[in-house]
């Protein structure tokens, strides 16, 4: 579903990403983790064509992600949770959804848009509950519930997220994360990109440690979070 192969970038003379090399396959939760710095933003910049690697290469779904452009890997198949959710906020949640669909479908098929919205707030319904409420005037819990939401109504393939946690209280990062298991449960294939080691890692089926640009050690999930790797790392 993704492959880096020893990837590379930099802004300007600053390295970024050192040889980073990862693959996330079919029907997995994979977390990518890492503490402050350590490039996990910049990687889901470059998995997403927004920022392009200086060396390596990036596939998504078996196709060169500069190939594929930014504004077309929603159509692709692969579903979005930018860092700080990046919702209209003078939009109505409604609209915000119907805008992830129309990045999928061009538009098109009412009638499906329809039924996706009743599927996917299903899992979220205090999402279904402020549909027609401005998303600028939701907190930050709703706000997450609903970028997470507008990944998911185009049906994905896989969706990548980035840093989602972030911001949220305890009790809502325990709700997230149950519903991202939920989601991975019903199919999709997961890249969780997080800080939060203990909770990414208990939802994945493996993970990768990331700090100063470089993958610094990989494995089963329950392995990584019981070895001293993490400990160091962020400590």
């Amino acid at each position: 579903m993704l492959e880096l192969n020893n990837v590379s970038s930099a802004y300007g003379r600053v390295p970024m990403l050192r040889n980073v090399t990862l693959d996330v396959k079919q029907g997995e939760v994979v977390c990518l983790l890492g503490p402050n710095g350590a490039g996990k933003t910049t990687l889901f910049r470059v998995i997403t064509d927004l920022v392009r690697p200086t060396e390596g290469e990036v596939k998504l779904l078996g196709r060169k992600a500069g190939e594929v452009g930014t504004e077309r890997i929603a159509a692709l198949g692969v579903g979005l949770v930018p860092e700080g959710r990046r919702l209209f906020p003078q939009l109505t949640v409604l609209e915000n959804l119907r805008l992830g669909f129309d990045a999928v479908t061009g538009g098109k098929n009412r009638h499906a848009f329809e039924q996706r919205l009743h599927d996917t707030t299903a899992l979220f319904p205090r999402v279904r509950e402020r549909l027609l409420q401005p998303a600028g005037t939701l907190s930050g819990g709703e706000q997450a519930m609903v970028a997470l939401v507008r990944a998911m109504i185009g049906q994905p393939q896989m969706i990548i997220m980035d840093e989602p946690s972030l911001g949220l209280s305890p009790k809502l990062i325990d709700e997230y994360f149950e519903v991202t298991h939920e989601i991975s449960r019903q199919g999709t294939t997961v890249l969780l990109i997080e800080q939060n080691a203990e909770k990414g890692l208990g939802i994945a089926d493996r993970g990768y440690l990331m700090v100063k640009g470089r993958v610094v050690a990989a494995g089963k999930a329950d392995e990584l979070l019981d070895s001293k790797v993490i400990e160091d790392a962020y400590f």
